[in-house]
């Protein structure tokens, strides 16, 4: 898979850097998005030093601007050359406890992991489309799977970004287009630094090997690390007078 062309939105640290170094180590020619100018700028140089001049460059982009996207794509596009992938792994969990009820933290989380979400999803759908293939993948959450008690906007936001994904890969699917939607566990960002429960923290660079394995074998949905597939088939099969009781 070299010579691809790839767009990462939310590249700038956590799993999205991750996934870049991942991507130029393969030969990918990048274009990187995020608020963040000095990271960008950081992680560009050091791509481009380790694999040529012109591996990577950065666009300055604010998910919650989902009315810029399609401006953004267009002239990503257009500096590449063409597109062969997008990379939607921009995210946001704000802390809210279980006797808040803050409408501000959960509309921007539901703004930036659900709208931006489907604004970059589905303008690179479109395009996908029209040009007869190409890969897009989202990273969703565990969390996203059911309504737990403990901070509902994030959940419902990568709930309604999974359903999405799904919808597009079942509308793509006939043009040559695969999606491919993944479902981290607790990963060692910045995310989870104010959750005292978090367990089997997998590293960045382990979650962005695992999406790498599942393109390379056209997976629709994975979890990462694997064997939170084994817990969310409990979680899903747990009796709903059960899980309300369940405080997590």
């Amino acid at each position: 898979m070299k010579d691809q062309r790839t767009i990462v939105v939310g590249a700038s640290r956590g799993i999205g850097a991750a996934l870049t170094r991942k991507l130029a180590q393969q030969g990918h020619k990048l274009i990187l998005l995020s608020r963040s100018e000095a990271e960008l700028e950081k992680l560009c140089a050091e791509l481009n030093q380790k694999y040529g001049e012109g591996c990577a460059e950065y666009r300055l982009h604010d998910v919650l601007d989902v009315n810029s996207v399609r401006a953004v794509f267009d002239e990503s596009v257009e500096k590449l050359g063409g597109l062969d992938n997008l990379m939607f792994v921009s995210g946001v969990m704000q802390l809210v406890n279980w006797h808040e009820f803050e409408l501000e933290k959960e509309m921007q989380m539901m703004n930036v992991n659900l709208l931006g979400g489907v604004a970059w999803t589905g303008i690179a759908g479109e395009y996908f489309k029209k040009q007869g293939g190409g890969q897009i993948v989202g990273i969703g959450s565990v969390a996203g799977v059911r309504g737990r008690g403990g901070n509902p906007a994030y959940n419902s936001s990568k709930a309604g970004l999974h359903v999405y994904l799904e919808s597009l890969r079942n509308r793509l699917f006939r043009y040559g287009v695969r999606v491919l939607t993944v479902l981290p566990g607790y990963t060692d960002t910045d995310m989870i630094s104010e959750i005292p429960t978090a367990f089997g923290v997998a590293s960045p660079e382990r979650v962005a090997n695992d999406i790498w394995r599942a393109i390379k074998k056209k997976k629709q949905v994975i979890c990462t690390p694997w064997w939170w597939a084994f817990i969310l088939w409990i979680v899903s099969h747990t009796p709903s007078f059960i899980f309300r009781r369940i405080k997590f």
